[in-house]
């Protein structure tokens, strides 16, 4: 990490522990950032994307400790594809702990979690000390970004920190499965397909 790199990173991260929102490298596409603890910048994030109240903002955790502190049980069929697909683009709906932010949560309660494989995005969560948002940057609706310019056009004068990741080669967000029982539901195919993620189960 550059200098300029290392100075944008610690800038980034004290904006997340002001309740701020970032633009954010992943394996997938750049995301849209915030303490997803602080009501306050999850609200923002809502805002910036002219969001769905349906549609809830997954988050990226940075190990399973904190996992723990998201969700209220694992079964043994997540916890199976966590071992395999962790870190990775698999986003997990699970049964949420109580009292976290509503726009994290579906109508059953349930939270959408994954660790991250790109190294900021995994780095920022784990600095951070608290899950991070994990929504992709554009306006609901639109392409998401896939360099820092696409990024920058959608909310450069609405957010002050973007750190750049170069151009990401991400072709599908994450895949979205629920585990109900011993059973998985797809809710979005993305970068790993069901046909895997049934074999692995």
């Amino acid at each position: 990490m550059t200098d300029k790199n290392a100075e944008t990173f610690a800038a980034a991260l004290q904006a997340l522990k002001r309740g701020e929102v970032i633009v954010f490298p992943t394996e997938t596409f750049y995301g849209l950032g915030a303490d997803a603890l602080n009501e306050a910048g999850v609200e923002r994030i809502v805002s910036l994307k002219g969001r769905n109240p349906d549609s809830p903002i997954a988050v990226i955790v940075a190990g399973q400790e904190m996992l723990a502190q998201m969700v209220s049980e694992v079964p043994p069929v997540a916890q199976k594809l966590i071992d395999r697909f962790w870190p990775g683009p698999l986003t997990l709906v699970l049964p949420a702990k109580e009292g976290l932010p509503a726009p994290l949560l579906n109508r059953d309660r349930k939270i959408g979690v994954r660790i991250s494989s790109h190294t900021v995005a995994a780095r920022l969560a784990r600095e951070l000390g608290h899950p991070l948002t994990a929504t992709s940057a554009n306006p609901s609706g639109k392409e998401p970004a896939r360099t820092i310019q696409e990024a920058r056009a959608y909310f450069d004068d609405r957010i002050e920190i973007f750190l750049d990741g170069g151009t990401l080669t991400g072709k599908a967000g994450s895949t979205v499965a629920e585990v109900i029982e011993h059973k998985l539901r797809i809710i979005r195919e993305g970068k790993i397909s069901s046909e895997e993620l049934e074999r692995w189960i």
